[in-house]
């Protein structure tokens, strides 16, 4: 189970949630794990409630075997009993989790479930500063940090790698509608391969 993480709403966490798990060959889950603020449906196209059982909706736009998961409006065990059954669901494939932003106990549940976590910010200072801390935090709760990703850029800004404690393992560049985008399709491409070597290692 990966966790896509970061300090800020709008750091690209949604996208990446998605294109990631659209980008990596065979079956995938993209799952929504926040809550609050759902918005994983939306972007992927499907509606609000699931299914019966865990296993979400087909994706639209990617027939090689994507499923949607939303968030749930009413978990008995909450999203942490629901991230558990996926991580022990082999049959579904490699669970890529949307996870709230900030540092609350909200956002610290999937980081304490997933295997790995992969950091993402904008370029902007304050962003970067909050990704870091996002990848204190998953350590702190002994999950490994698999790498970064910078959304909304073309290079990655020095120093990134030092303060996030990790290598950037793509920049993803701006666009009106990334996940139609070829630059950007081919920056989650990269992201898949970096987090799928390091699964099979």
């Amino acid at each position: 189970m990966l966790a896509i993480a970061g300090g800020k709403g709008g750091s690209g966490k949604t996208t990446t949630t998605l294109g990631v798990a659209r980008a990596i060959d065979g079956p995938t889950l993209a799952v929504d794990a926040d809550c609050d603020l759902p918005n994983l449906h939306g972007l992927a196209g499907v509606p609000r409630d699931p299914p019966p059982g865990d296993h979400g909706h087909p994706d639209p736009f990617d027939p090689t075997g994507t499923r949607i998961v939303p968030a749930p409006r009413d978990a008995p065990d909450g999203i942490g009993g629901l991230l558990r059954r996926l991580r022990e669901d082999g049959e579904s494939g490699l669970a890529v989790v949307d996870c709230p932003a900030g540092a609350g106990p909200d956002a610290t549940v999937p980081l304490r479930v997933a295997d790995r976590v992969l950091v993402v910010s904008t370029a902007c200072v304050a962003g970067l500063r909050d990704a870091a801390k996002t990848a204190a935090m998953a350590r702190a709760v002994g999950t490994s940090v698999a790498g970064g990703v910078v959304t909304r850029a073309r290079l990655t800004p020095p120093g990134v790698e030092d303060l996030l404690g990790c290598p950037v393992v793509a920049t993803v560049p701006e666009a009106a509608d990334p996940l139609d985008d070829g630059g950007v399709r081919r920056a989650y491409r990269r992201v898949a391969r970096a987090v799928t070597r390091r699964q099979k290692a």
